[in-house]
């Protein structure tokens, strides 16, 4: 058997709550436009749209309270607050009622997004993978251990100590069976894969300095400070 020419690079991996244990990273999918708030804030009309994925690389997350220098090629770094589920179980074509049986856990999690290289992105109509994909842009907390889907439960973000975004998880349009039903149309689920399912009002811009955190009730908040 013919060995690797070059070391295999490390394995990404997500603390778990209350245990030292770590949780494998296999692909990390995002929902876009999953508040009907913020879906307007951004100029898009909720009622019309069904979800959409796009991705960040496994080696984007970012854990542990960790700082972040302030990435490159953008004056315009935003916070999006969410709700990140983590997959213990893999499959295809599923249907929502059984999309819950996936489930390993929820995380709190912010898709840190280059919005103007977004803006660029979709106004030449190029892929946004360098707006959303770069090095720690998917901040992920303690995954506590899930029996199912959250429905609700409270999502603030503070920059600072000030609140920015105050909203529910059961405001999403496309709840968290929904999403992984609607992914695995798509795409081969699989143990590991997590799943950022979108945003609601309020993101805003970041500077050096601010130290942004992200709560969902009944979950570890997370703190990060842009350096």
């Amino acid at each position: 058997m013919s060995g690797l020419v070059l070391p295999a690079p490390p394995l990404p991996t997500a603390p778990v709550h209350g245990s030292d244990d770590r949780f494998a990273v296999r692909r990390i999918f995002c929902v876009g436009r999953n508040y009907a708030d913020h879906a307007r804030e951004m100029g898009h009309d909720p009622d019309r749209e069904p979800p959409f994925f796009f991705t960040k690389p496994a080696d984007a997350v970012l854990t542990g309270d960790a700082d972040l220098p302030y990435p490159p090629a953008t004056q315009d770094l935003h916070f999006e607050g969410e709700l990140v589920v983590a997959l213990g179980a893999g499959g295809r074509d599923l249907q929502a009622a059984d999309a819950g049986a996936l489930i390993w856990g929820h995380a709190v999690g912010n898709d840190l997004t280059r919005r103007d290289l977004q803006a660029e992105a979709k106004r030449m109509g190029r892929p946004w993978d360098m707006a959303k994909g770069f090095d720690g842009s998917a901040v992920c907390g303690p995954i506590h251990r899930a029996d199912g889907p959250l429905t609700q439960g409270r999502l603030l973000v503070e920059v600072n100590g000030t609140p920015r975004q105050d909203s529910d998880l059961s405001q999403m349009i496309w709840p968290v069976a929904d999403i992984i039903a609607h992914l695995s149309r798509l795409v081969r689920l699989e143990a590991g894969d997590l799943i950022y399912t979108g945003t609601p009002a309020g993101v805003g811009a970041l500077q050096r300095g601010d130290t942004v955190t992200v709560r969902i009730e009944g979950l570890t908040p997370i703190r990060t400070r842009i350096t």
